[in-house]
């Protein structure tokens, strides 16, 4: 969102020095109700802070209105909306700060640039679709769709400015008060009935974003918004201009009756068949150097290598890959910076490199000289931090930092932030996966290029010991032997319409966990990745999420499938059939977490930090970082470790809950840039390795936060 100055004389034309704690710096825009200015944290990350109108502070019917706007846009706050920092319903002027998400709307977009490509559209309904499902679990309807209040992210598109009516946004008015939405981009329901308008209300408006996406104009359009209602409720959509693959689904969303629409699942289902017109590469064996590669199987794949992962009413950023190795190292004080990223041949591989004795090792940061850009993300393999960046694998020594080698992607794969660390399977650097990308398999001792294999982009991946599991579109698996790229097997999974596969460090088996669509229950079936056998499944109550294993056990979260919320943790016993499940002692959103022996670790988006015994049966602790958004935690054998927004490690007693250290901020220098996933801490026995937005990686002493 570009900034603007605020212009026009009258009360409003002197903005605020602060809103609570935080400095309005300047004007971002306008609406009906209130302004939105451009603010900082104390930490110096930016923040988009919405303070009403003068004249409406003093109406209590409105105030009452801005409580819920506040109380929705917390209950959404997640990866497809603005994370909600704070607010002051109560304050002389009311008042909202959510994380600054910089990117135009789509409005702007459309007026500036014309009409989006088939490929962008088909990525911004899918966008959109995914948003409204999870605005809708939350029991929140938005009314208010339209390209204004979606603002286009690197990372994808965001719904925002939840629960105001704006009586300047129309002249059109109902009998019982002001008309609640933006008349072009309304459902018929809220001009006949606007009482009872829900979700599907929602469903009617994306299909009119998508055809002014598409063509600049919505599907019933006039200067007269009295003609645009009538239009909106007697005649059919002009959908002249819509790419033919995506008009069915746009014109579905557009029907009368609200029964008759698809729901935001139906669409995302839809347009994952719809993805394989765009996506047209084959997966096959490479030949010899960089000849382009011959006839062979066909098999299914996405751009992610790592299964899909969801928060609870937010999406969940992939899970990076933990060090579970030994090192050996101990930390003494002081911090070594070293180049990262640098022109010039890399240095020789650590095979050949000295170690450092545990006595001389110096906490470092090792500083990009690149332009890639982008927050580093990590993993522990083969003796190395392995991090993926912008543009860019890289292989870094964490005794000290050093670059060891580095691999520039290629294609699509190269642009835009990354939202994995590599993933190695079969010994081998898991590289390159992108729409229209080969997969590139590298050497994890000198990054050389071992093998490519071109890859169909429409269905879901996980990497799991040596194999690679190819989830197509219509739940056919494929496993593929990831050293060698040959297909071992290829059969649908029973019980599982289209199996998405969580996987977990260290542990042999895939897991594909799918709620029923009430919510009650999950399918939970464990997969053997070598021969595509079941090893066990179970129907288990309530609606779970996998997050971790423990003792051949699966620990899930339980949540509320309408509301999004974390409610408990469970502990499924295969063996036994058996089931434990230790309530949290209040709902939490939007959460990630992970399992260490008996205990759990779960970070809500509201900075929530929460310890749980499974043996005992009981939440041993709860602290409120203060962060608006966090990653997912990490234990070690003594501390709990986040990584947040603005590039801080967190340390926290994981016996006492109590937070006892963090690094300084390492914000880029576009600091109101929000990294779309936020880094994984890696662990390796007593020292901690994390990226930053600054594009440095940096080691620090586990054993000594306070010291940090």
């Amino acid at each position: 969102m570009a900034a603007q100055g605020h212009t026009g004389a009258g009360p409003e034309a002197e903005l605020p020095e602060y809103a609570g704690h935080y400095r309005l710096e300047e004007c971002l825009g306008s609406g009906g109700m209130g302004v939105v200015h451009l603010a900082r944290s104390t930490s110096g990350m930016k923040l988009a802070v919405k303070v009403v109108h003068a004249q409406f502070a003093e109406d209590a019917e409105f105030r009452g209105r801005f409580r819920q706007e506040v109380a929705a846009a917390r209950r959404v706050s997640g990866a497809f909306t603005a994370p909600v920092v704070d607010a002051d319903p109560e304050a002389g002027r009311p008042w909202m700060a959510t994380l600054f998400i910089p990117g135009s709307t789509l409005a702007q977009e459309v007026k500036r640039n014309g009409p989006l490509a088939p490929a962008q559209l088909r990525r911004l309904m899918a966008g959109l679709a995914e948003a409204l499902r999870d605005i809708h679990r939350v029991g929140v309807v938005h009314r208010d769709l339209k390209p204004s209040n979606v603002l286009l992210a690197e990372d994808g598109p965001k719904v925002i400015d939840f629960g105001i009516s704006r009586p300047k946004d129309s002249e059109l008015r109902t009998e019982t008060g002001k008309l609640i939405g933006t008349p072009p981009f309304m459902a018929p329901e809220q001009f006949r009935r606007p009482r009872e308008v829900g979700p599907a209300a929602d469903v009617f408006a994306l299909g009119s974003v998508m055809v002014h996406a598409a063509t600049g104009r919505g599907p019933f359009d006039s200067d007269s918004p009295y003609v645009v209602a009538y239009q909106v409720v007697h005649d059919e959509p002009d959908l002249a201009g819509v790419p033919e693959q995506l008009a069915p689904l746009v014109l579905r969303c557009l029907a009368k009756e609200p029964e008759d629409r698809p729901s935001p699942d139906e669409l995302m289902r839809e347009l994952r068949s719809v993805s394989a017109s765009y996506d047209t590469q084959v997966f096959i064996p490479a030949q010899r150097g960089d000849e382009a590669p011959g006839a062979g199987e066909a098999v299914a794949a996405t751009p992610s290598v790592v299964s899909p992962r969801r928060r609870f009413g937010a999406r969940l950023g992939k899970r990076a890959v933990l060090g579970a190795g030994a090192l050996g190292l101990a930390v003494a004080g002081g911090f070594a910076v070293v180049p990262l990223l640098g022109g010039g041949s890399a240095p020789a591989p650590a095979a050949s490199a000295p170690r450092t004795t545990a006595a001389a090792f110096t906490a470092w940061e090792a500083t990009p000289l690149s332009k890639a850009g982008g927050t580093p993300l990590c993993s522990y393999a083969a003796g190395k931090l392995l991090c993926a960046q912008s543009g860019l694998i890289f292989a870094l020594d964490p005794d000290d930092g050093r670059l060891l080698w580095k691999y520039p992607l290629e294609g699509i794969a190269a642009e835009g932030p990354v939202s994995e660390a590599p993933v190695v399977s079969g010994d081998r650097v898991l590289a390159g996966l992108g729409h229209g990308q080969r997969l590139t398999l590298l050497d994890p001792d000198s990054g050389d290029v071992v093998r490519r294999q071109a890859m169909t982009m429409n269905g879901g991946v996980a990497a799991v010991g040596g194999m690679v599991l190819l989830t197509a579109a219509d739940g056919t698996v494929t496993g593929v032997d990831s050293a060698s790229g040959d297909v071992k097997w290829r059969q649908p999974i029973s019980g599982q319409a289209v199996p998405y596969f969580t996987v977990f460090p260290g542990d042999p088996l895939a897991y594909a966990a799918t709620v029923s669509d009430d919510g009650a229950t999950t399918k939970v079936t464990a997969v053997d990745p070598g021969t595509g056998e079941v090893r066990w499944d179970a129907r288990l109550e309530g609606a779970l999420e996998p997050i971790g294993t423990e003792g051949g056990s699966v620990v899930f979260l339980s949540g509320d499938a309408v509301q999004g919320d974390a409610r408990a943790v469970v502990r499924y016993s295969p063996e036994g059939r058996t089931s434990e499940r230790v309530p949290l002692r209040i709902p939490l959103q939007g959460v990630q977490g992970s399992v260490r022996g008996d205990v759990v670790h779960l970070m809500a988006d509201s900075g929530g930090l929460v310890a749980v015994d499974l043996k005992a049966r009981k939440q041993l602790w709860s602290l409120q970082t203060g962060v608006a958004r966090g990653s997912v935690p990490v234990a070690g054998d003594r501390y709990v470790y986040v990584t947040t927004p603005d590039g801080r490690l967190l340390a926290v007693d994981g016996r006492r809950g109590k937070l006892v250290g963090q690094t300084s901020p390492r914000l880029a220098e576009q600091s109101d840039r929000v990294p779309a996933t936020l880094p994984t801490p890696v662990v390796v026995d007593d020292h901690v390795f994390a990226g930053a937005p600054d594009g440095s990686v940096f080691g620090v002493d586990g054993r000594d936060p306070a010291g940090w």
